[in-house]
């Protein structure tokens, strides 16, 4: 058998790992995530760049997806097919979040007539896992599955609220702050103090600090022993609705939602 070579970060990820770790497993999933809107068919050389992988370690990862049905080629390029949709139904029909949570947002959404989302934490991202939104020819908000840094979006701050003081400084400490928009809060001090606010007052709002244009208020969702399970969410844009408007109608809704919710969580 040829000796596996692997990358600098690999390596680390070897050493941090358990025995048991299986590294081929990782470098499928590695493949499959590389493709997304921006990046619909990639060449075998387009992959093994992005993934930072030998060419002969992705080759025979796509013959092997491939294989399976989970990859198509056509040529020299290689996309995605129907079937990877699998993987994603298996979490949202085994997890009971999503399928709580999208019928409240469905009905929130019909209500404010805006974007609404319920939002997990995955790392140090918000991963999106319930949306609906109202037809306009105006996109707000993204669908399931986009991730957002916790940091500068009002899911992620709600979400944050579940660390204790210690787990927020070990964050703070080790999360590079970037500046996405002008807005974007980026002092650790400044930004601790936010969370501790949100996670006091109850909900978190973040006006143009993920994306300009974009403002979004979200509260936390609790399980029936208290921890927060997820956050959800309205996102508008900053033209159509005031901060005012937010706290005076939205937050009440998003209040309503997650005590719906809470009963229904166990």
């Amino acid at each position: 058998m040829p000796r596996i070579s692997r990358t600098e970060q690999e390596q680390q990820l070897m050493a941090d790992r358990s025995p048991e770790f299986l590294e081929v497993l990782a470098r499928g999933l590695k493949v499959i995530a590389a493709f997304d809107a921006e990046r619909r068919q990639l060449t075998l050389s387009d992959l093994a760049r992005i993934v930072d992988l030998p060419r002969a370690s992705v080759r025979r990862v796509l013959i092997t997806l491939e294989s399976l049905g989970y990859v198509e080629a056509d040529g020299r390029l290689f996309s995605l097919t129907p079937r990877i949709l699998s993987l994603a139904t298996s979490y949202l029909m085994s997890n009971t979040v999503p399928r709580v949570m999208q019928a409240i947002v469905d009905r929130l959404s019909a209500e404010a007539e805006e974007t609404c989302s319920a939002a997990v934490l995955q790392g140090d991202e918000a991963v999106f896992v319930a949306r609906a939104a109202p037809r306009r020819v105006i996109r707000v908000g993204e669908e399931i599955g986009y991730r957002l840094p916790v940091y500068c979006s009002a899911v992620g701050r709600v979400l944050l609220g579940q660390y204790s003081e210690a787990e927020l400084d070990a964050y703070l400490a080790r999360v590079p702050l970037e500046r996405l928009t002008a807005r974007t809060i980026t002092d650790p001090a400044v930004l601790k103090a936010t969370v501790v606010t949100s996670r006091s007052e109850g909900y978190a709002l973040v006006d143009e600090e993920a994306e300009a244009g974009l403002r979004s208020i979200a509260v936390p969702v609790r399980r029936f022993d208290g921890k927060i399970v997820c956050a959800l969410h309205f996102g508008v844009q900053v033209e159509r609705v005031s901060i005012g408007r937010m706290h005076d109608e939205f937050l009440p809704l998003l209040r309503a939602g997650a005590a719906e919710a809470e009963r229904l969580l166990v």
